[in-house]
């Protein structure tokens, strides 16, 4: 299974459900990567969306805790426990973990490799990835970009693969 995110130098994700930066081609490369694919993401996540809609040509699976919930095109799930049975279907590395903060916290340990664009710049965040830099005995860098720009800004894309 499969990790993809964007975070600053503090490994910041998100503030006020919102992406800290949109990067033309780190949203190149994330559509690139999920289409065809499946992915897996919180309700808030998926909320944040244009008008809240699920991503089109992919599969996607949506964990909240709302029982309610009920969104046309997505695959609702409510514990951990559902969705790893619903992701049985799959081909694992066809599985993409999207987001949020607390989906990737609960899915990191299932998954073997992580797609990281890592943006020099520190913003305001109330949401956070874990730093994977300091977790060198389970998971190293195995292939990076060059340093790319958007304007002012410095980013690389990042392959963490988990140590075996």
């Amino acid at each position: 299974m499969n990790i993809i995110v964007a975070v600053d130098k503090n490994w910041g994700i998100g503030y006020h459900n919102k992406l800290l930066v949109s990067i033309p081609a780190d949203m190149k490369f994330f559509r690139e990567t999920t289409t065809g694919k499946v992915v897996v993401m919180g309700r808030r996540t998926l909320e944040s969306f244009p008008n809240g809609l699920p991503l089109k040509n992919r599969t996607n699976i949506v964990l909240t805790k709302n029982q309610d919930y009920r969104v046309k095109g997505a695959i609702i799930l409510h514990t951990m426990s559902e969705v790893l049975e619903e992701l049985k279907k799959y081909d694992s590395e066809d599985v993409y973990v999207i987001g949020g903060a607390s989906v990737y916290r609960q899915f990191l340990p299932y998954c073997d490799v992580a797609h990281v664009t890592k943006i020099e710049h520190a913003y305001q965040a109330d949401a956070y990835f874990p730093n994977l830099d300091k977790l060198e005995d389970e998971w190293a860098i195995t292939a990076d970009s060059d340093e790319q720009t958007y304007f002012d800004l410095e980013y690389t894309f990042l392959k963490y693969e988990r140590r075996k």
